[in-house]
């Protein structure tokens, strides 16, 4: 399993969900027999990726276990060990140069927002959705064919104390 390249959790409130999210993406495509490759941006100066096999700045690169060796999904980076045409090479990109990852087999995955676009989220918490009143709940649910919980249904379940 990939590794948290910290050396432990963090306290630091602007760490973004990208590194949970890539991790979890890595995941998923192995545990659905998948192979999971990463887009990078490659016009940073501390991505260290092959130049030749750079295309429009950018570079598809495959991390499976059988083509990567000591993959570091870190909160701050992504290193791994791999070979290019036989040679040896270490690739290391941070994780704000990662544009994308995903299953090749179908394409499924995360395209992340640029990290330098400026945009943040807020922190505050979602409103609350607004009440319905109880006959636009019981127009609701006559719409949409939604048994009313009120009714005395019989269960198959038991409540366990």
């Amino acid at each position: 399993m990939a590794g948290n390249s910290s050396g432990g959790k963090q306290q630091n409130p602007s760490l973004t969900t990208k590194p949970y999210l890539m991790r979890a993406i890595y995941e998923w495509a192995l545990d659905n027999g998948f192979t999971p490759q990463v887009l990078i941006a490659t016009d940073r100066s501390d991505v260290v990726v092959p130049k030749q096999y750079v295309k429009d700045n950018q570079i598809i690169l495959n991390i499976h276990p059988q083509s990567v060796s000591g993959l570091d999904l870190g909160d701050e980076l992504l290193w791994c060990s791999t070979r290019f045409s036989g040679k040896p090479m270490e690739i290391t990109a941070p994780v704000s140069a990662v544009l994308a990852i995903y299953a090749r087999e179908n394409g499924q995955g995360i395209v992340f927002q640029d990290d330098d676009n400026g945009i943040t989220p807020p922190t505050n918490t979602l409103p609350e959705p607004p009440k319905a009143s109880s006959k636009k709940k019981s127009q609701l649910q006559s719409k949409a064919k939604i048994p009313d919980t009120k009714q005395s249904t019989p269960t198959h379940l038991k409540i366990v104390k």
